[in-house]
């Protein structure tokens, strides 16, 4: 089926990933259209029959929170929250990025515990689904309350203002819905601050980086052992005994992919001259296993966020109840891409230490791979740029969610900063599948001194398949398009195998 229905149900990262990447079409369920709409006459109900004051509804809102709003300019307060809030600037995000936050948003409201109205949200799936694309903002969010600007860039073009991205083009929203024949939302009572509160942007960083991640290290286990296999090193520390009694289930998954990549290779059982292999080949068990470890509970937290409702208020129309309290608080997603983020620098850092070991002139191989050192100074550069990277990564990885700053009058006076240790993260990702690229390339060239077809059969069609797009270096060549080239190849392939 090309068409994915949300009905209350559990989602996991890998579906929604899938109905991202394969281009299907979002609806909204009869169950969900049921809730969203009890909710939403819910609030109704309450704003015709009583005076109370309820936050965000008929007040203002952070330090504001006491300032009573009339019944006629309810719907005004929300345009008025929308345009305020959309403070975001710096570079655009991903458009990728925002696409994903405009699922997470309408999963969220979906579960009618919001008060949107159901137009709302289908508009949401509308432009998902239509690939309109707001043009989100990477700064501007604390991360508490939720994503405010990030997400006032998405609300802001559901009334028809703001720029989004279209037939890769940015465009006036306004001149778009015209073009699709839409009007713009007219939002009710509290549904600017559904909008707002969330942790969609944070979500939406972490649900790319998880399944990247996922992606990244098993492809990077491949170029490990391809560099194992050049430096002529040992299998024995891929043995299923000598790791099952660590006890770390990481580094026994990792073993099992390192003796499965390995199995077929003639060089890797030929005699060795040297007991054993430097940590970076003989300690990939320990610390790829340590980072997939990470890589795992990373899923676990974003899989519970990405399923629960982080708006503020949230609305219990059963229990007669509206309920300002703290979910849009992003601490949980802060400290997991904290965690991430250094999960994932560490699979570059050790990636770079195979990339300067077989550049060493040892064990037989050339120094810098280069058949005519000295003349030639082969792979060199690529080092240092890979050494460049890793250093970025360790300054990157300096903890976003241990700082906190005052907002709103002191009204909201602890803040995750969960944005902040996204688009790091993001970063860090990237920068991890560059280094894994140039370990490709060093691998890849360092197996041709030693016998490609020695090697497993899964290592030679990886090479085989990494010749098709970098040839093997005789003399020195311009390197830095080959290496943005090998770091496509390793994203690409990480999807394939």
């Amino acid at each position: 089926m090309n068409t994915f229905e949300l009905n209350q149900k559990h989602y996991s990262i890998e579906v929604l990933i899938d109905v991202l990447e394969s281009n299907k079409t979002v609806e909204l369920g009869r169950q969900a259209k049921a809730d969203i709409q009890k909710c939403r006459d819910y609030i109704n109900r309450k704003m015709a029959s009583s005076d109370e004051r309820i936050y965000g509804i008929n007040t203002g809102f952070g330090s504001l929170h006491d300032q009573s709003i009339s019944p006629e300019e309810l719907a005004q307060l929300q345009v008025n929250l929308v345009r305020s809030h959309a403070c975001g600037t710096g570079e655009k995000v991903p458009k990728r990025i925002v696409k994903l936050m405009l699922l997470l948003k309408a999963i969220g409201l979906h579960y009618g515990h919001s008060g949107a109205q159901i137009v709302t949200v289908e508009r949401l799936l509308y432009f998902f689904n239509h690939d309109i694309i707001p043009v989100v903002y990477e700064q501007g969010s604390l991360g508490a309350s939720g994503d405010l600007a990030p997400l006032a860039h998405i609300a802001l073009a559901l009334i028809g203002e703001g720029e989004v991205h279209i037939q890769g083009q940015v465009q006036q929203t306004q001149e778009v819905l015209k073009a699709h024949g839409l009007d713009p939302i007219q939002l009710q009572s509290k549904e600017g601050l559904a909008l707002l509160n969330g942790t969609q942007f944070m979500s939406a960083y972490l649900t790319h980086t998880v399944m990247e991640s996922e992606r990244l290290i098993r492809f990077a286990n491949h170029t490990a052992a391809l560099s194992l296999e050049a430096f002529d090193g040992r299998q024995e520390p891929f043995q299923h005994n000598v790791n099952s009694i660590r006890n770390q289930s990481g580094q026994i998954e990792i073993a099992a992919q390192m003796r499965s990549i390995l199995d077929s290779s003639q060089l890797v059982k030929q005699h060795k001259a040297h007991v054993q292999d430097p940590y970076c080949l003989r300690c990939v068990p320990q610390v790829h296993g340590a980072s997939l470890d990470a890589i795992n509970y990373a899923k676990r937290i974003v899989t519970q966020e990405i399923n629960a409702v982080t708006d503020n208020p949230t609305v219990f129309p059963d229990e007669d109840e509206v309920i300002s309290a703290g979910n849009f608080h992003g601490q949980p997603l802060a400290i997991t891409m904290d965690f991430l983020a250094i999960a994932l620098a560490e699979l570059g850092s050790i990636a770079e230490r195979r990339i300067y070991k077989l550049q060493s002139g040892a064990r037989g191989l050339p120094a810098f791979l280069v058949a005519n050192p000295g003349l030639n100074s082969g792979f060199m550069i690529a080092q240092y740029t890979a050494a460049s990277i890793v250093s970025q990564n360790k300054q990157l990885c300096t903890p976003a969610s241990v700082d906190s700053i005052d907002s709103s009058n002191g009204q909201e006076d602890h803040v995750s900063m969960g944005a902040n240790a996204a688009t790091k993260l993001y970063r860090i990702l990237e920068n991890v599948q560059q280094i894994i690229g140039i370990e490709l390339m060093t691998a890849a060239q360092g197996i041709e001194f030693r016998g490609v077809d020695q090697t497993s059969s899964a290592l030679q069609q990886l090479h085989a398949d990494f010749r098709t797009v970098i040839p093997f270096i005789d003399n020195d060549a311009y390197m830095s398009d080959m290496l943005r080239q090998s770091k496509s190849f390793v994203t690409q392939q990480s999807k394939e195998r």
